[in-house]
């Protein structure tokens, strides 16, 4: 059974979260009317990073994220760290040309939300509660908003379209 370091895993989260803002921040500067909206997103995944880097820093030099029974977590995380889930070399705002109408985006959106809700719910069940368990917590909750707020906006769109208004970049 692979055993990651704790280190390893927030490195992980701040890069995902790294990701994100920059996912947001270039459609924002795409998005019209919707633009408000996506720079908030962007600002929370910043501060998500922050919370995971300080998370990070407060961390014992020999912390473990500890095995769990079935062994699914480990194998899902070892999964994470092969690029298998993740591909952590390609950012997820290089995928965005600026050509895609805007519910391609919000889709993508709404996936790498609902991606990064998984890895962050196998972190919960990994990380010991003294090392930040609560923070991953309110991560997860803030993720979950996200999804909310993004569903909402791409539901707006959809009705928008469907009542001839189009669709562009500029929702």
């Amino acid at each position: 059974m692979i055993t990651f370091k704790a280190e390893e895993i927030l490195k992980i989260a701040e890069k995902i979260e790294r990701d994100g803002a920059a996912f947001y921040g270039k459609a924002a500067q795409l998005a019209g009317r919707n633009r408000p909206a996506l720079e908030a997103l962007a600002e929370a995944e910043q501060e998500h990073e922050k919370t995971f880097a300080g998370m990070r820093r407060q961390l014992p030099a020999a912390a473990t994220v500890f095995d769990d029974a079935s062994g699914e977590a480990q194998l899902y995380l070892a999964a994470v760290a092969e690029g298998k889930v993740f591909d952590l070399t390609a950012g997820p705002a290089d995928q965005i040309s600026g050509r895609e109408p805007l519910t391609d985006i919000l889709h993508k959106a709404i996936g790498l939300e609902k991606d990064s809700i998984v890895f962050y719910l196998t972190m919960r069940e990994m990380v010991p509660g003294q090392t930040g368990r609560d923070s991953i917590e309110a991560i997860i909750r803030e993720e979950l908003g996200h999804v909310v707020s993004l569903t909402k906006q791409l539901d707006e769109l959809v009705e928008a379209t469907a009542r001839g208004q189009g669709e562009s970049a500029d929702g």
